[in-house]
């Protein structure tokens, strides 16, 4: 591949992925607040946050998750986050005995309790695994997030709070939109739940 092509793919590349978040911002800055409000409620009320989502969408709830439990920006205590993608022996187990589609819903039906917050991640919004797990929170109580791209797949009538990155549906720059998202939503939490963390500039 000759320089100026690598160079092209470089520039392109960076300006789908801003264009996709910008879009991103101008459809859903407001359902992020109210999705930050939601998980800051919840988490002050003895609730926890739960996360799943199959290839870079597991790492990215993995992330998200650690985010929460270790800190963000600000030094403040553990919040409590799961990600449903961590447990080998669990979902291993669900898969052989019960099939894929499963691996997550079982957790959920496990884990979860009625007031928690579950944040499904989908590029397609079609995973089945995925769409049965928010079934099931739907079955036991858990407010659901739905982080999608695309035309919001089956999951888009499914979930109580969507986050869609309509500009693209091109897998890498859907991930890129749902981490900048969740970094955002992680910073909106703290302010709300530990404000004097940064009203002392107390950033990690």
């Amino acid at each position: 591949m000759i320089r100026g092509v690598m160079q092209d793919v470089i520039r392109r590349s960076f300006a789908s992925s801003i264009a996709a978040k910008e879009t991103f911002a101008a459809e859903h800055g407001e359902t992020l607040e109210k999705v930050a409000r939601l998980v800051a409620d919840a988490l002050s009320n003895g609730h926890k946050v739960l996360l799943f989502g199959n290839g870079g969408s597991a790492a990215d709830a993995q992330h998200v998750a650690a985010e929460f439990v270790n800190r963000f920006l600000v030094e403040r205590r553990p919040l409590p986050a799961i990600a449903l993608t961590t447990d080998t022996s669990a979902l291993t187990s669900i898969a052989n005995d019960y099939g894929y589609d499963q691996v997550f819903s079982k957790q959920v039906e496990a884990l979860g309790s009625a007031g928690d917050v579950a944040i499904a991640i989908s590029t397609s919004g079609r995973s089945p695994s995925v769409l049965r797990a928010i079934d099931a929170c739907g079955k036991v109580g858990l407010f659901v997030v739905g982080l999608t791209g695309g035309d919001g797949g089956d999951m888009r009538e499914q979930v109580d709070f969507l986050l869609n990155v309509s500009a693209t549906r091109d897998t890498a720059r859907v991930q890129e939109t749902h981490i900048a998202a969740m970094h955002v939503l992680c910073d909106l939490v703290d302010r709300l739940l530990f404000p004097a963390a940064y009203e002392k500039g107390g950033r990690a």
